[in-house]
């Protein structure tokens, strides 16, 4: 019984906690969606450019020398 009054308090501070909660309106969160849109892409093309020159430096350079 212990658990389920420890549950429902729980529940009960959930509740309580999320009315206190500021959410964002519609245009930031239309300008946080961009943000991480944009991140993403970033990311993504350094990581391509990351992979392109290690390809270069690995199959060019290293399997060149030892040909």
């Amino acid at each position: 019984m212990a658990r389920i009054a420890g549950a429902r308090v729980f529940v009960r501070e959930c509740a309580t906690e999320m009315e206190r909660v500021t959410w964002p309106d519609r245009e930031q969160l239309r300008n946080a969606t961009w943000v991480v849109i944009l991140f993403t892409i970033l990311v993504s093309i350094v990581i391509w450019i990351m992979d392109i020159v290690s390809r270069l430096v690995i199959v060019d350079f290293i399997v060149g020398v030892f040909s």
